[in-house]
Formats: C-alpha cells, structure tokens, sequence
C-alpha cells in the first residue's frame, strides 16, 4: 500500500505568494530496507547565464547534483538531495538515510566507490544497516578504531582473499544497475531543470520524483527468461 513518504519539499515563490508543497508517496515492502543509492548531474540555467544570453554573450551551462536513495523491493525512490556539482556523493548519504524513518529498519545501502569513506560506512552502521560498497582501486585497511572501519576492513579482506568479481557477485552488488536506470528516467523529463532559484530547482526534482513512484506503483515489466 502507498504511503506518504517524509519528503515533502516546500518551495518559497516569494513573500506574497503561497509556498509549495511536493509530497512524495512510495510503498512499503516488509521485511528491512534495502537501498541503492547514486546520484546524477542536472543542467539548469544559472541567474548569470541568463542574463549572458539575454545580452547575446555564451556561458557554460551549470549542473546540480541529484542524490536518490531506491528501495530494492519496490523500485520506489525514498529519499532525495539535491546539491551543488561540486559536492561529492559521500556526504550526501547521511542526508538520504535521514530521510527514512527512524522506525523502519535498513538492511542494506548499495553504492559504488565514492561512497567508501568513514562518513558512509558510519552512517550506514548508525541505522543498523550493512554497507555494500567496493574498497577504492587504492584502498587500503583503515585503523579500527571504530565498528564502521572493522565492518568496512572485513570487505576489504574479503574483496583481496576471493577477488573483486568473486565480492561483487556475492554480495549481490551487481542490482545496483538498477539505480542507474532509475536515473535515465529521472532524465527523461528532460535534460534540464527551468528553475533557476534552488528552492524551485529542488521542488522541480521532487516533482519528477513524485511522478517517477506514481508510474512505479501503477504497474512494471515482468522479465522472463526464455531458454
């Protein structure tokens, strides 16, 4: 059944005008939650490249980021940021999780290797969740000092002793293409956003989202493999 979910943007459109409210429903799968996590660049039109094209000179278009956190189970989206391009993925992944409610328990939060730093596998280890996230080409042990650097260690170790193909398959980290094309959709809207205020840039993208999980709900593809 759909439920409200807890991202419910509201968008200022100035001092004499009502605020708007995007209110994002997804289903609820039993059992605990399990996540994929990625993010993708939006183009938008910034206030100084409009006023570039308006007296006929050439900027380079900007880009927001979109961070969307996916239930598995579902294929809905439960959680959204939105930041500036020059944020990385990993500090947006707090902000996803707390997004989700206190009460609901997560099993797994599936991200590539931009997510293997200790504000993730912390975060991740604070909501009783476990971290399914390739070490870095470069990666090496962290000291454990804490229960986030001796659950991230032990991927490591397993990703040395049987191989990174052999850690991918088993951990099953391979469904997170699914969250890849979760993002073709969120781009098919279109390649940019119109807003240029990034309040109404972020209710712009929660609308998207909020179409994305009605679409969702009103039926998918069932895929059967045939000999």
């Amino acid at each position: 059944a759909s439920t409200p979910a807890t991202m419910a943007h509201r968008c200022r459109r100035g001092a004499s005008n009502p605020s708007l409210t995007v209110q994002v429903s997804h289903r609820r799968a039993p059992g605990p939650l399990n996540l994929l996590v990625d993010s993708t660049g939006i183009k938008f039109l910034g206030d100084g490249e409009w006023l570039a094209r308006k007296h006929g000179t050439h900027r380079r278009r900007q880009y927001r980021k979109v961070h969307l956190a996916m239930d598995t189970a579902t294929g809905d989206i439960r959680a959204v940021e939105s930041t500036s391009s020059r944020e990385g993925d990993s500090p947006a992944l707090p902000d996803l999780l707390n997004q989700i409610p206190a009460d609901e328990q997560i099993g797994t939060v599936t991200g590539d290797g931009a997510f293997d730093t200790r504000r993730c596998h912390t975060a991740i280890l604070h909501r009783g969740g476990t971290a399914v996230i390739p070490i870095r080409r470069n990666g090496r042990l962290w000291k454990e000092d804490c229960p986030a650097a001796r659950a991230r260690n032990d991927i490591l170790r397993a990703t040395r002793r049987f191989g990174r193909a052999n850690w991918k398959h088993w951990s099953g980290y391979h469904v997170r293409s699914r969250i890849e094309a979760k993002m073709r959709c969120l781009k098919s809207f279109g390649e940019r956003i119109a807003s240029r205020d990034p309040d109404r840039q972020t209710a712009e993208v929660h609308i998207r989202v909020a179409l994305m999980n009605r679409f969702n709900a009103l039926g998918t593809a069932e895929i059967e493999r045939l000999a």
